[in-house]
């Protein structure tokens, strides 16, 4: 499918609400951004930095206080309301919570621009409707009632409604905000999809980084002074996410890919073995502070043995021997005999060699 660029460039944007009689209260000014078509854009920032207004903005739902915002080369006054609401459509983080409508007729009300003043289907907005429902794979909830169905399906429900309306931006603010983990990754594993099978640009705000840096092409970082646009990978690259924690103790692991809080370590241990064993046995000794080194030089050291359907854990401290079946049997028996320390010379010093 052809792509068409561009079609939503923001330059020197200023957000914010106007306040009578009084100056601006200015949110972020100096905003440069830019989506193009087939794109899924992740918009990420602390509480309270203005994401929302800034979708809002985008949704022509709120003014902005300076500044453009191009939609095809052109801004919203020079379209007509049926037009713009044709080319931009907008989920807001609310639940919608109805009562005596069903999923499909919720979704039919996506039809709203194309439909004649009386509001009445055609035959057309009833198999685009139904279109939408399936795309999103709620065909089957079509007659049930809004307040019948989960957060996870609802939410699906109001993405097909921005489908039904066939618009070539949508915008959602926290889509994923009250569902569950598995519904978070399906319903922005969904957007995704949608941009590139259907072709449009979709633009939602979230808190999950790493669902955004899995699914996101391009992620909007709101900083306290900047807004940074790129990649995810590049903005991993360059450490641009850990500007986000300059003031905490979390960091972004680049070669690992997730985040964690940096931690002392009270003292060395060493690590053997091989496979998902040997990297969930690491992350779970660094939460208890330690300093995994692999190998056998450490004062105590793990060794990971597995084999047909046992696994088992051999920890060796001053030669005497522990053997476990489970992580947490093994780090039980850490917390007991290894109370928390600074780091000292003693503890941070490697196995004696022979």
């Amino acid at each position: 499918m052809k792509r068409e660029g561009n079609i939503l460039k923001i330059d020197h944007l200023e957000i914010g609400y106007p306040e009578k009689g009084k100056s601006n209260n200015i949110l972020y000014r100096g905003i440069n951004l830019c989506g193009q078509s087939g794109e899924l854009i992740a918009l990420i920032g602390k509480n309270g930095i203005g994401k929302s207004t800034l979708l809002r903005n985008i949704s022509g739902l709120q003014s902005s206080l300076n500044g453009t915002i191009n939609y095809f080369d052109k801004q919203k006054q020079a379209y007509s309301r049926a037009d713009f609401a044709k080319m931009i459509s907008f989920v807001s983080t609310e639940i919608v919570n109805v009562t005596n409508l069903s999923v499909f007729d919720l979704v039919s009300l996506g039809r709203f621009p194309h439909t004649n003043w009386l509001g009445k289907l055609t035959t057309k907005d009833v198999n685009n409707t139904a279109r939408a429902l399936e795309m999103v794979g709620m065909s089957s909830f079509a007659r049930k009632n809004v307040n019948e169905i989960s957060d996870g399906e609802r939410q699906r429900v109001m993405i097909a409604r921005t489908l039904a309306q066939d618009t070539k931006m949508i915008v959602l603010d926290e889509p994923t905000a009250f569902l569950d983990l598995p519904n978070k990754y399906e319903i922005i594993h969904l957007l995704n999809k949608l941009s590139k099978e259907e072709n449009k640009t979709i633009i939602f705000s979230t808190h999950d980084l790493n669902i955004a840096i899995q699914e996101a092409d391009k992620i909007w970082l709101m900083l306290d002074d900047k807004i940074v646009e790129g990649a995810p990978e590049d903005l991993i690259l360059d450490e641009t996410f850990n500007k986000i924690f300059e003031k905490s103790n979390l960091r972004f692991d680049k070669i690992k890919g997730d985040f964690k809080m940096q931690k002392k370590h009270h003292c060395k241990i060493g690590l053997i073995g091989e496979g998902p064993q040997y990297t969930w046995t690491k992350k779970a000794l660094e939460r208890l502070n330690f300093y995994v080194e692999k190998g056998n030089d450490s004062i105590q050291y793990v060794k990971i043995e597995t084999g047909n359907n046992f696994c088992k854990w051999t920890l060796l401290d001053d030669e005497l021997k522990h053997v476990f079946n489970s992580i947490y049997d093994l780090s039980i028996h850490l917390k007991n005999t290894n109370p928390s320390a600074d780091l000292t010379a003693e503890g941070m010093t490697g196995r004696p060699k022979n």
